[in-house]
């Protein structure tokens, strides 16, 4: 499709009250749509931030407690907001375990973040210590995931 007609849609769309425009030629297709405000996201993560501030009180005893270990060798940190995945799938062998010797570049872990799997490698050359995340938690950016010594 010629990106002038693309230009075009985007004109059309943006000079009237039309939300979404699809346009199929062939095989070839696109669809242009106004985002809505963001000004409701802010109120979704509001709401949601107030029980989870009171829910953490009691929980982040347990990562002090988790810390020590940590502190003994290289924490691998989460890159991204994501769910953390051990394996490329389900029924294949993860990544590493408890014991492995892993080298600087090896594929550790995934995070996926907006359907994307992200392969998290090590910047850490040693044995795999702990895994602090279990498999198909949700994680934080700079969460520690992994612990290598």
């Amino acid at each position: 499709m010629d990106i002038r007609k693309v230009k075009k849609l985007i004109e059309l769309l943006e000079s009237s009250d039309i939300a979404e425009i699809e346009i199929k030629e062939g095989e070839e297709s696109v669809r242009i749509s106004r985002m809505p405000a963001p000004v409701p996201m802010p109120a979704a993560y509001q709401t949601v931030a107030a029980p989870v501030a009171a829910v953490a009180a009691p929980i982040s005893e347990a990562p002090a407690s988790a810390t020590a270990p940590e502190t003994k060798g290289n924490v691998i940190q989460s890159p991204m907001v994501g769910t953390f995945y051990r394996s490329p799938s389900p029924s294949a062998p993860a990544f590493i375990e408890v014991g492995k010797h892993v080298k600087v570049g090896d594929v550790i872990c995934i995070v996926e973040a907006m359907k994307m799997m992200n392969q998290i490698e090590s910047d850490f050359a040693g044995v795999v210590e702990a895994i602090l995340v279990e498999d198909g938690e949700p994680v934080e950016f700079d969460q520690a995931l992994i612990t290598i010594v």
